[in-house]
């Protein structure tokens, strides 16, 4: 289950867990799949039931967030208030309904998707706090579940080419171009970039890797996360 499946990383990590051989189920408010408001609770209950009422759910992509950019002292609660709920609370939401399914097959793979933001950025106080909620959250997940054979990963992508990073960053920006500059591979990356990497989190040989965060970056982070 891949919520924020109808574009950008989300629809990369559908279509490449479709090539992987297995059966995407997509929850967001436009696409083929099960359409909702996931920053309502409400609206996230009711698809998570219907995602749930052909049998159990094993593998689960918490990809849906929202980015709301601003400096420190203009970022407003109402802001704060979405991202949370967006990025931190429907990922909760979605674990909790998923996980009586993996328990009981002994089997499950929850990849959250964070940022690499989560180490600090300008303009992102809501973006960036929510996104290493998140962080800590796969932390303690891995070591609750990891005795039902329940991985928690996550994935902190630095620029991805994505409807939702060009409305943050237009192309013709110089922070933009700046961006870019000082991405050591010098480009920016792919939707399918990050789901190769969410590939390998769900794979069922990854068993012995878990609460473990992969920076798809382009090398943006070296140097900057703890080794």
């Amino acid at each position: 289950m891949i919520t924020g499946g109808a574009a950008g990383i989300g629809a990369a990590c559908a279509e490449r867990c479709e090539a992987d051989g297995f059966e995407a189920v997509t929850i967001d408010r436009v696409g083929n799949g099960i359409i909702a408001d996931l920053s309502d609770t409400e609206a996230t209950a009711n698809a998570l039931d219907q995602a749930l009422a052909g049998g159990p759910i094993t593998r689960l992509i918490n990809n849906v967030g929202v980015v709301v950019p601003a400096g420190a002292a203009e970022q407003n609660l109402e802001e704060l208030e979405l991202a949370w709920s967006l990025n931190v609370r429907c990922a909760l939401q979605c674990m909790q309904a998923l996980l009586p399914g993996m328990q009981a097959a002994g089997f499950g793979r929850i990849v959250n998707m964070s940022s690499r933001a989560a180490l600090g950025k300008e303009l992102r106080t809501a973006y960036s706090a929510t996104k290493a909620a998140l962080i800590g959250m796969t932390r303690v997940w891995a070591l609750e579940f990891g005795c039902h054979g329940i991985t928690a990963n996550a994935i902190g992508p630095g620029p991805i080419r994505t409807e939702l990073f060009e409305r943050a960053n237009p192309p013709d920006s110089p922070r933009t171009r700046a961006i870019v500059e000082s991405v050591p591979v010098k480009r920016v990356g792919t939707p399918e970039d990050v789901a190769h990497a969410v590939s390998y989190f769900l794979d069922a040989r990854s068993g012995f890797v878990t609460g473990q965060v992969l920076y798809v970056c382009g090398g943006m982070t070296v140097g900057v996360a703890g080794v």
